[in-house]
Parts: C-alpha cells; sequence; structure tokens
C-alpha cells in the first residue's frame, strides 16, 4: 500500500476499504489507534478525524464491520485520547511550547485554540470536536489551564458522542445509498472541506478586521 498521506485522505474510502479485507478484526485496533493519536497527540493533528468516522460508518452499512462495535471503540478512543492530551497539558503544556520557532509544537495552534477557548470556556472541549486542528489541541489548552478533570470529562464525554455518534450513523445510513457508495472519495472530500471550512471563515474575518484596523 502507499501510505502518502494525501492519497490516503483524498481516497480514504479506498484505502479504509483495502485495510479492512487485509487486517480482519485487526482493523478495530488499527482505527482505535489513529483516532487516539489524533485526539491524545498534540503533535498529529493532521491525522484523519471527520471522514475517518463517516468513511468507517460507510464501510460498516456494506457488512465490512459492526456498526455498534465500531461506534464503542471510536469512542473509547476519543475519550482516553482526550484524556491523556489533558493530563500532558497540565503537566507540561507550557515547557512543549516555550519555544516560539518548534515545527513540532506549533505555537500558532496553541494560540488559536487558547482564543477559542477564551471564548468558549469548558465547552471548547466539546465543540473542538467538529474543528481540525483545535480538535486536538483543545483538551491540551484544558489541561493547561486547569479545568477541573470531572467538568473537562463531562464536556468530552458529551462532545464524544455527538461526534461519534453522529458522523458514523451518517456515514452507516448513506453508505448503502448507491451514488453515495458510488462517490465516496468525493463524499470524503466534501466532509473534509467542511469540517475546515469554520475555521476558513475565522481567518477571512480575522484579516478583514486586521484591515479596518490597519
Amino acid at each position: 500500500m502507499d501510505f502518502n498521506l494525501i492519497d490516503i485522505i483524498l481516497n480514504l474510502d479506498v484505502f479504509l476499504g483495502q485495510m479492512v479485507n487485509q487486517y480482519g478484526p485487526w482493523i478495530y485496533l488499527i482505527l482505535f489507534l489513529v483516532i487516539f493519536c489524533e485526539t491524545g497527540l498534540v503533535v498529529m493533528p493532521f491525522l484523519p478525524g471527520d471522514s475517518l468516522l463517516f468513511v468507517a460508518g460507510a464501510i460498516a452499512a456494506t457488512g465490512g464491520m459492526n456498526p455498534y462495535g465500531l461506534a464503542a471503540c471510536l469512542f473509547t478512543a476519543a475519550i482516553l485520547g482526550d484524556s491523556l492530551n489533558y493530563v500532558i497539558g497540565k503537566r507540561a503544556g507550557e515547557r512543549l511550547f516555550s519555544n516560539p520557532n518548534s515545527k513540532i509544537f506549533r505555537r500558532d495552534y496553541l494560540d488559536s485554540t487558547k482564543a477559542f477557548y477564551d471564548r468558549h470556556g469548558g465547552k471548547t472541549v466539546a465543540l473542538a470536536r467538529f474543528l481540525p486542528i483545535v480538535r486536538t489541541f483543545a483538551p491540551f489548552v484544558a489541561g493547561m489551564a486547569a479545568m477541573p478533570y470531572p467538568k473537562f470529562l463531562f464536556f468530552s464525554v458529551l462532545g464524544t458522542l455527538i461526534w461519534v455518534g453522529s458522523l458514523v450513523t451518517l456515514g452507516y445510513q448513506f453508505g448503502s445509498v448507491p451514488f453515495i457508495k458510488d462517490n465516496l472519495s468525493v463524499m470524503v472530500v466534501v466532509v473534509v472541506a467542511i469540517s475546515f471550512l469554520p475555521m476558513l471563515i475565522k481567518l477571512v474575518h480575522a484579516r478583514l478586521a486586521s484591515r479596518r484596523t490597519a
């Protein structure tokens, strides 16, 4: 298999279908690790999230995976990933991002998530589930801000239920529709574009505001 990340994301349906056929039940562990790393490690915000949930649900609709086992696997991975990220942020957050020029620990990602956190408070942990990159950094920032863990866990569980439940269900419901099934690669691009749309709108607003200020 070709492991070029861009090709994988744009052809996620083909790639994931091949992995289901090749690895069988082990696919649940593979998906668990992908979502766990995407939510739990601030150095991996580039891993597929929204599109992976949708495509996995679509493949489950064809009988490739058990939808309930899939949802439980992804839900558990996201909760555990969030909690790990929270602990890392609480114990080592400032030290990891002390170098503003670091290529691994991107300060700009952290700052944008902090700004989102300042506006929405604890709800950031739940809302960020639907925002790529912010989703990876929100638990980290919550840990840095010393949010009480029970409060963090409540929002993490709430956001994960909605995130995993909605996208896997959408994929499962539409995965057996002939048009969607035949154009799943196009749907992956649409899902990725929609997930990044709020960030693009925010960027445009920020640019316009800076121009007005100038």
